[in-house]
């Protein structure tokens, strides 16, 4: 059959006992699926005897059974037995299995789960089974593979999880194919000493074409050959289901043109049927009452108006009890919520706001403390207090002793030991920048914290962490007490704004004046316990009423109104009140901007016609009217002046409230930042506690290996020793055969010298009996032995005995050369076994050194480990507080490491600086003088200058005069007689002199300050050198190209910086957004029952 015909699609049931398989005709084989049988035909089906003509199988071929189950099922897969299906549910993750009834049914059965499983998987799947149906394996879009007992993920959620997976046929291999991240992950199991484990290697091969195999080449051409019969199979099939679809498009044709005439017959009767019910209807509700039917009686299937219906309250009543069960699930999460966020704060959360700044504080959310916590706060009290108590008494031990020793100054000593101990009294609370926060600007007591200093065991650190945690504790709980007042004081201003406003409301309807009250109300933040009530305002639905409420309130109602109307009908006295008096029995000065005096009745008429008792009935008329409107104004004066100080009084209380929030919410800044730091010290020292026990792991390790390796170490030598041992012995036995093979050797030469005549055939011996050298090793196995045996056999035989020898001879040369043999067989075996126990102790004895270095190796990293943690207990993390704003770097550098920093008294630096600022000053006094001093010297050089300029041309002038023609030139040039301007010159000459010998004494004066100045300059030059060398040995470099350089690297640094702050900013706002939204979302929501 395999040969002639073609085979599509061989499929195998689920126990591989039976193969089935399809040919071109359209039949259907079942074949034995066992090699052993040959391929056995059982029989083969006619498809024209179980499908119609649309290639559906018929009614009456197979037996279909309808089940309803609990949950909507994305996918189920049969077990093996038959008897049970598994389902994976697609809107609850559970993993369902159901037990198949055993007795057949009709309808619709509903099938409860016999087994329900939780996954972690969500989002949609499928499940299949293995081969062997001992294991479900489950796909979703989560991207998990879930097995009975293992669980991998292999694809990405964000890629829709996995699309389909396929197991071999051993269940070893699976092979999982992403939906769209376009990746086929290979899952195979780990064999562990024998065990499966729960863990899966997975390779990962991208859809570009990554091999699976070794041989790329042979594995494309395959792949070619493979696609190409596929293309080819493809196209068959193709054409198979294009002639399928047009056989089932004409049976499609067929049916519908010959039902066509019968479904019209029918849709006429269902019209006609109607019609007429409906005039039946109409016609019944025009008769009268008492022969009117009802509208249950004109439907034509009663039983199935009575199915209907059945199951429509069945409906009703499903869903009404999933609604209850939704409800009570929601009712028992409110609960816990609750419970966990609010009932079991001992404070709760709430917030205060300003009346008119947006200022917004808020107090610490605070459980109660366990009662363990407190049972280890009191221990480490308690045990803060004795070591204290202790301290004191060796301290007085101590002194004491010193008492006894020093009698004669014990008076004096008593006195500075009172002091001392009120200086220890007052210092036992550390300053803050030890104490490293500033926790007691809120009252709390560090006198029991140990100094961060000293923090080196264990039990300290874990002492302090609990010292540490209460002193949060009493900062939250000052705070909150300081909160609490505030919101006090805000309750009080909300109440007495209430207060006046209900004046300022009468004043502003006094007065008719548009104004709207401002109203402080507390907000939803303020008072959180709102959201745990439900107001009836808030309820948008209308109120669900039973019936029987309904009917009591109709009842009711009339009667209530009946009552309400006869109890205003019988008060007289309130109806007379409200028509004679407006409901009033005084008038108060309130009314008097509402009172109007009525006019007279002659006002109708006209002047004219007034009497005179008239005219004086108006006069007074007019006179009420006057006074009657300057009281009106004279209230409405006093009103207004009322209204503004009761508006300016809650604007001056409520600006007094928003002022001491804004202290507080300083406080509560501070508050946070004393937190923060007290936090910051318990993580430090968490950290250091977890690299203590990591180290302290570590050593205990190092330990135990240590001891594993030294007792190897011992077994080892002992090995080593026992092997020795056993060399030597062995090796005496080896040296007793050598001796003896030797002595074998020399007796033989000794017995067979004497015979000359037979050297060619001695010679010829020699060659067959291999009594040369020997092989230094060797070991010869028994067959070997026996051959060599046989070998001597057909030696020593008569056949091969020289000519001419004497027989007796021979047989004697046979025993020798065979005693030989066998003796030198036991020498190679003694030589083997020596070689071997040679080899035995030589790697025993490399094992010992690989175990010696080994334990070597182990204490250097012990003691690596053991300086590395006492360097951990010494070199302590300690949190300092510096202050903003004191000696700090202009030109700084950014130095991030600091293992060779030192911490030294803030004095010695001030001190130095001071020195360098003074030294510093007098080198800019001295450069200022010395820089007077040269303009004054240039000064007079330019002035001395300038007097020879001047000498020369009073001389060339001179000359010219005494050069002249005549006399009457030069009085006609100088205007005087010669004798008077010659005087003149001479009285000149002689101040110019004068002024000379004054300038030189001045120029001496001035040289002997320039010489004292430059004395002055050396020291000061020699003082600046020094200086210089200080600054060169602590590495500092003060030029201006270098500061220059500093400054503009610093912009860069700062420019750098900013950018980045900017850019962190805008990080940090994005996240603080993204983490308010998720704040949000996880939110508690409490639904209103």
């Amino acid at each position: 059959m395999g040969r002639s015909l073609f085979l599509y699609g061989p499929v195998y049931d689920q126990r591989g006992y039976f193969l089935l398989v399809g040919t071109v005709e359209g039949n259907i084989f079942v074949i034995d699926a066992r090699p052993s049988s040959s391929f056995k035909i059982f029989g083969y089906t006619v498809s024209h005897t179980f499908s119609d003509e649309r290639g559906r199988l018929k009614d009456n071929f197979i037996h279909k059974l309808l089940y309803e189950v609990e949950h909507s099922l994305s996918s189920a897969v049969l077990g093996f037995g038959d008897d049970k299906i598994y389902g994976f549910c697609s809107q609850v993750p559970y993993i369902c299995s159901y037990l198949i009834p055993e007795k057949n049914h009709i309808g619709v059965c509903v099938l409860k789960p016999h087994q329900k499983v939780q996954t972690k998987q969500y989002g949609s799947g499928m499940i299949n089974m293995s081969s062997h149906g001992l294991w479900l394996l489950t796909i979703a879009k989560c991207g998990f593979l879930c097995e009975t007992f293992a669980r991998c993920r292999s694809h990405s959620h964000q890629g829709h999880g996995i699309q389909y997976i396929k197991m071999s046929m051993d269940g070893q291999h699976i092979l999982v194919n992403g939906k769209d991240d376009g990746t086929l992950a290979y899952l195979k199991w780990k064999y562990v000493r024998g065990t499966v484990s729960n863990a899966m290697c997975c390779g990962v091969l991208n859809s570009e074409g990554q091999r699976l195999g070794a041989n790329l080449a042979n594995e494309i051409f395959e792949h070619c050959q493979q696609l190409i019969v596929g293309l080819s199979k493809m196209v068959e099939k193709e054409n198979q289901y294009l002639a399928a679809s047009e056989v089932s498009q004409d049976a499609i044709k067929n049916e519908v043109r010959l039902f066509s005439q019968k479904r019209k017959e029918i849709k006429r009767g269902i019209k006609e049927l109607s019609r007429t019910i409906t005039g039946m209807m109409e016609e019944n509700e025009r008769v009268d009452p008492i022969a009117k039917l009802e509208e249950q009686e004109f439907c034509l299937d009663l039983e199935e108006l009575e199915r209907l219906h059945d199951e429509s309250e069945e409906e009703v009543a499903k869903i009404r009890k999933e609604v209850e069960m939704h409800n009570l699930a929601k009712s028992y999460l409110t609960e816990l919520i609750r419970e966990e966020c609010w009932n079991s704060m001992v404070v709760k959360g709430r917030a205060l706001k300003c009346f008119h700044i947006p200022y917004v504080v808020e107090n610490f959310p605070m459980k109660a403390r366990t009662e363990e916590e407190l049972q280890q706060l009191n221990r480490v009290v308690q045990q803060k207090k004795t070591e204290a108590e202790c301290l004191k008494l060796r301290k007085e031990i101590v002194e004491v002793q010193s008492s006894t020793t020093m009698i004669k100054k014990h008076h004096e000593e008593e006195d500075e030991e009172e002091e001392d101990e009120e200086n220890v009294a007052k210092d036992t609370s550390l300053p803050n920048y030890l104490l490293g926060s500033l926790s007691t600007d809120f009252g709390a007591d560090t006198s029991l914290l140990t100094s961060q200093l000293e923090l080196h065991s264990r039990e300290e650190k874990i002492n302090q962490i609990i010292l540490l945690k209460d002193i949060i504790y009493k900062v939250k709980m000052a705070f909150n007490s300081e909160f609490d007042a505030a919101y006090k004081q805000k309750e009080i201003e909300i109440a007495r704004v209430k207060e006046r406003n209900v004046r300022i409301e009468e004043i502003i309807t006094d007065l008719e004046l548009e104004e709207k009250v401002w109203q402080p109300v507390f907000e939803d933040c303020e008072k959180p316990e709102r959201a745990l009530v439900v107001e009836d305002d808030e309820i948008s639905l209308q109120k669900y009423l039973a019936p029987w409420q309904k009917s009591k309130t109709e009842m009711t109602t009339p009667f209530e109104m009946e009552q309400l109307n006869q109890a205003q009908a019988s008060n007289a006295r309130q109806r007379g009140l409200m028509d004679m008096m407006g409901g009033v029995l005084e008038v108060k000065k309130e009314d008097i901007l509402r009172m109007v005096i009525p006019q007279p009745a002659f006002m109708a008429k006209a002047e004219a016609l007034w009497s005179e008792e008239e005219r004086k009935q108006f006069k007074e008329y007019e006179k009420k009217v006057k006074d009657l409107n300057e009281e009106r104004d004279k209230y409405r004066k006093s009103l207004e002046a009322e209204l503004k100080k009761l508006q300016n009084s809650i604007q001056e209380s409520t600006q007094n409230f928003d002022e001491h929030l804004k202290r507080l919410f300083d406080r509560r800044v501070k508050a946070e930042m004393v937190v923060n730091q007290e936090e910051l010290k318990i993580n430090n020292l968490v950290f250091s506690l977890l690299l203590d026990e990591e180290l302290s792991s570590r050593e205990q390790f190092l330990n135990n290996y240590l001891l594993k390796k030294q007792e190897e170490k011992s077994k080892t030598a002992e090995a080593i020793q026992k092997a020795r041992e056993d060399l030597d012995v062995f090796k005496e036995h080896h040296d007793n055969l050598v001796a003896e093979d030797k002595i074998l050797d020399r007796s033989f030469k000794k017995e067979f010298s004497e015979i000359s005549g037979h050297q060619k055939t001695h010679a010829d011996v020699n060659s067959l009996v291999p009594y040369g050298e020997r092989p230094a090793s060797g070991k010869l196995s028994k067959d070997n032995f026996t051959q060599l045996m046989k070998s001597m056999d057909e030696l020593d035989n008569i056949s091969n005995m020289p000519e001419g020898l004497d027989p007796f001879v021979w047989e004697h040369f046979c025993t020798t050369r065979r005693a030989k043999v066998e003796n030198e067989y036991k020498v190679k075996q003694k030589a083997a076994g020596l070689q071997e126990m040679t080899t035995f102790l030589r790697k025993r004895v490399e094992d010992d050194e690989a175990v010696q270095h080994e334990i070597e190796k182990v204490f250097q990293e012990l003691l690596r480990l053991q300086d590395e943690k006492v360097r951990f207990q010494v070199n302590l993390t300690i949190q300092i507080l510096l202050k903003q704003g004191q000696v700090e770097l202009e030109n700084f550098q950014l130095t991030l490491e600091y293992s060779d920093a030192i911490l030294i008294n803030k004095s010695i630096i001030e001190d130095l600086n001071a020195v360098i600022r003074a030294q510093g000053q007098k080198k800019v006094a001295s450069m200022v003088e010395s820089k007077e001093v040269h303009k004054g010297i240039y000064l007079i050089e330019w002035e001395h200058k300038k007097m020879e300029m001047e000498m020369e041309d009073l001389n060339q002038k001179a000359w010219d005069i005494q050069t002249l023609p005549n006399v009457t030139f030069f009085k006609f040039v100088f205007g005087v007689s010669w004798e008077q301007n010659f005087q003149t010159h001479r009285k000149n000459v002689e101040n110019c002199k004068k002024l000379i010998k004054k300038l030189g004494r001045y120029s001496n004066q001035k040289d002997i300050a320039n010489y004292m100045l430059s004395c002055n300059l050396r020291e000061e030059l020699v003082a600046v050198s020094e200086r210089q060398d200080i600054c060169n040995e602590m590495g500092s470099k003060l030029t201006c190209e270098k500061i220059a350089k500093e400054r503009y690297g610093n912009l860069l640094k700062k420019q750098k910086l900013t950018y980045i702050s900017k850019q962190q900013a805008e990080q940090i706002s994005i996240l603080q957004a993204e983490v308010e939204r998720l704040r949000m979302k996880t939110f508690p929501a409490l639904v209103p029952m």
